[in-house]
């Protein structure tokens, strides 16, 4: 598949021929659910907790005595049923990830970048920089490429004056190739790869 590269002002830097086995798949919905629904579970923080009646700072005495009362048999205050006793099975902190083989996550990747290039939503960009790093300039930029909403992927460090500039766009996100992931490209209209990207991509999934 080849594609054209572009330039940040919207010029031509020549073509690109993305490789088959990881953009020319034909895309799996049951992969790509399966590794958002992964990732989102993995960054879930877990630190929801109530407290159990074993945890609940009251007096542990009898309420009143067992028989003549004509009421309930209640041993203890700290008991659900009672205001400010104990929650009952309620939520305890604990991590909300589960497994998923290195191998499907593997594949999940190349379906995501695969759907991306079937849906025509891939950019090449030969050199993602900013001489100024001022968010003006390269707004206007993104706008001369008809990027509204998308994910950005430098190589193996981004531009510290592009990463700046581009950040306080609203929906604009600048990771590094080590940093791509399925949720974050499917959550974006258009996947906008540098070159070296690219060669990153291709070298590990080789």
């Amino acid at each position: 598949m080849d594609i054209t590269i572009k330039t940040l002002t919207g010029g031509e830097a020549g073509s690109v021929t993305l490789n088959e086995a990881i953009f020319g798949l034909e895309p799996r919905d049951d992969i790509l659910q399966r590794m958002v629904r992964y990732q989102l579970a993995k960054r879930q923080q877990g630190t929801h907790q109530t407290l159990g009646r074993a945890e609940i700072a009251r007096t542990g005495a009898k309420l009143y005595k067992q028989k003549g009362t004509g009421r309930a048999r209640h041993g203890s205050a700290r008991a659900p049923q009672f205001r400010g006793g104990g929650k009952a099975h309620g939520p305890v902190s604990r991590s909300h990830a589960h497994d998923l083989p290195k191998k499907v996550r593997a594949l999940a990747l190349r379906h995501a970048l695969s759907a991306k290039a079937k849906s025509g939503a891939i950019l090449v960009i030969d050199d993602l920089t900013s001489a100024e790093g001022k968010t003006k300039a390269t707004l206007s930029q993104f706008v001369g490429l008809g990027l509204t909403n998308a994910l950005i992927i430098g190589g193996a460090e981004v531009n510290e004056n592009f990463a700046r500039s581009a950040r306080n766009i609203p929906n604009i996100d600048v990771l590094p190739v080590q940093g791509i992931n399925v949720y974050d490209i499917l959550r974006r209209q258009t996947l906008v790869l540098s070159k070296a990207a690219v060669d990153a991509l291709e070298e590990r999934f080789k």
